[in-house]
């Protein structure tokens, strides 16, 4: 099952702050939603493990990622891949860190996740919606911690 996201998230901080957050694989980690660990391996790349539950699918998945800035861009793309109860997701990631002005940005992000397994014969309403849901949750986690 293939599934498709964007959206925009206003950071109260300016660019310096949020590039900086970003590209801080321990931050971006400890942003996830239910996150029970993370582990960084080097300033690109960290393992988390997560609690899940969709519907009656409901365990512990392990995941990989890799940060992959663009500097010059100011574009932070994102590369997942893990799972776990026998399903698999591949996802990647990117957002556009936007100043508005000197104290607020924009993150304008996007996202395509290919689900197999379990997980994805729940069905696309469900999945749909918990994907919604978490990915909320992540970039409010974001706007909290480095506005906070």
């Amino acid at each position: 099952m293939k599934l498709q996201y964007s959206g925009q998230e206003r950071i109260a901080a300016g660019v310096e702050p949020v590039w900086a957050f970003v590209n801080d694989p321990d931050k971006v980690g400890h942003c996830l939603p239910d996150v029970i660990e993370v582990t960084v391996q080097d300033p690109t790349h960290f393992d988390a493990v997560v609690a899940v539950g969709l519907g009656p699918v409901r365990g512990r998945f392990k995941f990989k990622f890799q940060l992959q800035p663009d500097a010059a861009a100011r574009r932070m793309n994102m590369k997942i891949s893990g799972g776990g109860l026998g399903s698999a997701l591949d996802l990647t990631a990117g957002a556009d860190i936007v100043a508005v002005d000197p104290s607020t940005t924009l993150l304008n992000w996007s996202g395509e996740a290919v689900m197999r397994g379990p997980v994805a014969a729940i069905g696309g309403r469900v999945l749909d919606a918990q994907a919604q849901k978490l990915i909320t949750q992540t970039f409010a986690n974001v706007r909290t911690k480095v506005a906070g």
